[in-house]
Formats: structure tokens, sequence, C-alpha cells
């Protein structure tokens, strides 16, 4: 089969080697990794004006690598070709193999803060989703010093700790070891942050299976949702996580 991959460049490593295995023919395009800050209708928009560029000539299908990410895919509409579509609620589960185990984890660990490759090397987004991102938009981006200047010490300790500090209900960091080549740099990055922040860390290996089944099949239903062409994902809230109509 040739296939067109839409992913988040989160997966980059991840799905390139998948790619390198799987006996069809993917051709991939990764999109920016800030597309979840700019707001549910600012992603669908994005995705949406990616999955309408293919050449439905070339293709038999589109593959999604995303997962409901905030609900930046409800209202997808497959055009002329099926749209398959990994079921979780964000990308963890992709990273972990399955959304038992990722539900499992993050139950048995309050105040996870999840780490892979893709998350430190592709760092924070600071050109136009940057500034198109709903923290932007609050000035949630702002340092304190920013707010001290334009505040005061009183407002600026307030509005820091209840708008401008993300991370104050997490007290861990995990990395997802997916094995692959260069990662010792990742992980040390990874424990360096937990250090800085006072923080325990964790580390964990990761199952590309997921995403080797996205790239290469089978696409069972209780995995991934098959978007028939005319129909467009729908969020259920339940166990299936996404749907069509």
């Amino acid at each position: 089969m040739r296939l067109k991959l839409i992913s988040c460049e989160i997966f980059f490593r991840e799905l390139c080697a998948a790619v390198a295995r799987s006996p069809n023919t993917v051709d991939v395009e990764f999109l920016p990794k800030g597309l979840h800050d700019i707001g549910q209708q600012g992603m669908l928009q994005r995705l949406q004006a990616a999955v309408d560029r293919v050449d439905a000539s070339r293709y038999e299908a589109v593959l999604l690598g995303y997962a409901l990410c905030n609900n930046g895919i409800v209202g997808l509409t497959a055009r002329s070709l099926p749209v398959i579509i990994p079921r979780g609620h964000d990308c963890i589960t992709l990273f972990m193999g399955s959304r038992t185990r990722y539900r499992e984890y993050f139950d048995g660990h309050p105040g996870v803060y999840f780490l892979t490759s893709g998350w430190i090397e592709r760092g924070e987004e600071t050109g136009e989703l940057g500034q198109l991102s709903i923290q932007h938009q609050m000035g949630m981006d702002l340092t304190y010093e920013q707010l001290l200047a334009k505040y005061g010490e009183d407002n600026a300790k307030f509005l820091y700790q209840e708008l401008c500090n993300p991370l104050r209900n997490y007290s861990q960091y995990t990395y997802i070891s997916m094995a692959l080549e260069a990662e010792e740099r990742f992980e040390a990055q990874a424990r360096a942050k937990a250090a800085e922040h006072g923080w325990s860390f964790e580390k964990v290996h990761g199952d590309p299976s997921m995403l080797e089944r996205l790239v290469s099949g089978p696409w069972r239903d209780a995995e991934f949702l098959t978007l028939r062409p005319g129909d467009h994902v729908t969020a259920p809230y339940d166990e299936g996580i996404i749907a069509s109509a």
C-alpha cells in the first residue's frame, strides 16, 4: 500500500524508524509540535488543510500521527480517502504502546510530567505558533521579572503562581525510553531537569508497537478509528475516546 502519514513532529525519531521497517510505502509530513497550544479550532484548521492537500490519486489512506490532543482533531473530516487515527487522549498513549498501560502508570504516579526525545529536542515553540498560542495571548508565558515590572511585587507573585507557573502541580519527571540511538543525552537532560526542580525521576521503557501498527497495520478498531470519506471525528467521552459521524 502507498500511504500518506501526517504527524506531529514529537514522533519524528520513532515514526521514521517505524516507516523504515514498514512493508508499506509511507510518505511522511511532519507538522510543528506547537499546534496543540493554539486552541482547538486553530489546530483543527491546520490538520484539515494538511489532510485536504493529500493527492487521492497517489495514496490509499491517510495516517494521522495524533491522538485526541485537547480535542484538536474533533471535527476533522475525511475527504476522498479514509483517515486512520490512533485511539488515545494524547501522545503518551502511543509512546507507552496502549491506553491501558498509560492509564495504569498515570493513576499510580500523580503529578508526573512525561518526557521523550521528541519533547526534549523539539523544545518550546517560539516562532509563529508561539505567538498564536493560548499561553502567549493570555500573558501566561511572561517571566516573573516581566510581571514584576508591569504589576508590582504582590500582584506579580500571585499572577506568576496562578497563571505563569504551569509546572506547579507536578512533582516527577518520567523519561520514556524508546530504545533509539543517541538516547543517552536525552535521558541525561531529563535527569538534570528533575534535579533542577527538586523532583523525583524515573525512566521507563516505551513500546513502539502502536506506532508500528499505525504505519504497517493491522488497524483494529480497538486501537484505531478508520474515518471513512465524508465522515468527521467526534469525541463521545467514552472508552473509545474518538468516533466518527
